[in-house]
């Protein structure tokens, strides 16, 4: 069935390829000056990117003697082993670690969060304004202040030093909670929530078989929102954990340069590079459900 799209003038019409109105047209001046901005936009972000692929391909001495924008002799296989040497082989272990911890955390986070977003949305209950603003009091707390607290509750429960000293706190989120709420109150209508009640489906049911489906884009954002910031986390794995094994990448990198006085810089550089692969991939495979979520809306019928 054709979708009907909405003027401003309140007059619709049916989109499709060449089918619309030449107003709505932008100028060609417009065009260009967008596609300039968006090429610079572009260009910003990914240059770091591609300075850490150059960059990773060479030793100390050329990255001081050789241009930052092109490669030098290839140091490649020397960077990989002395990456693997100094790590005693445990690179990937730290890489698979750090998959773990944020997968593991952005699953359980944004299950949590949206739970918690769709119950403070549709559920009135008492207390449920003072739970909105802890969470809101929750958005401007900074993470390092809890980080001391956190080790004295895990390490009183005998849980440092392992996977769930990570994960667990990894897994609250305020920002996947307010998020989850804002996109539960506008993307979830109550008309079909009480329908579903009238053929009487449970709360579970509704849940799990309606409204996830309804808030997959907000799931989408959350869950990466809480993978790249447990993937980035540096201070609470330096204070959960000290065993080699356990290590996530970004403490395991921190370790390569703590610990030399002239590090390799070389091998450094090719570990971040692989280090942030994981995040790119991942960005990669999950825009379309973005994109989705931006266009939900966009048109009626």
């Amino acid at each position: 069935m054709a979708r009907t799209a909405t003027l401003p003038d309140g007059r619709t019409y049916t989109p499709s390829v060449g089918n619309h109105p030449k107003s709505l047209d932008p100028m060609p001046i417009a065009k260009i000056i967008t596609r300039i901005i968006l090429i610079v936009v572009a260009l910003y972000f990914l240059f770091p990117i591609y300075w850490l692929i150059v960059s990773s391909t060479k030793d100390n001495s050329d990255l001081v003697t050789t241009s930052g924008l092109w490669f030098a002799d290839n140091s490649i296989k020397q960077n990989y082993d002395g990456l693997l040497a100094w790590s005693r082989s445990e690179y990937w272990t730290w890489v698979m670690n750090s998959i773990i911890y944020s997968t593991a955390a952005g699953v359980i986070g944004t299950l949590l969060s949206v739970s918690a977003g769709y119950g403070l949305a549709k559920f009135k209950f008492p207390g449920r304004n003072a739970i909105q603003l802890s969470v809101l009091a929750g958005l401007l707390l900074p993470i390092a202040l809890l980080t001391v607290p956190l080790y004295l509750v895990f390490h009183g429960l005998g849980l440092t030093n392992t996977m769930a000293a990570i994960i667990i706190p990894s897994c609250v989120s305020p920002f996947g909670v307010f998020l989850g709420r804002l996109y539960a109150e506008t993307s979830v209508p109550d008309e079909l929530i009480e329908a579903a009640r009238i053929d009487g489906a449970g709360e579970f049911r509704i849940f799990f078989t309606m409204v996830l489906r309804l808030l997959a884009p907000a799931m989408v954002t959350i869950f990466l929102f809480i993978f790249v910031a447990t993937w980035n986390n540096f201070l609470l794995p330096l204070m959960m954990i000290t065993e080699n094994k356990l290590k996530p990448v970004t403490l395991g990198m921190y370790g390569m340069m703590a610990q030399n006085n002239t590090p390799d810089y070389g091998s450094v550089l090719m570990g971040s590079l692989f280090g942030v692969i994981p995040l790119v991939v991942i960005f990669l495979v999950l825009q379309r459900f973005w994109q989705s979520g931006l266009a939900a809306g966009a048109v009626k019928g």
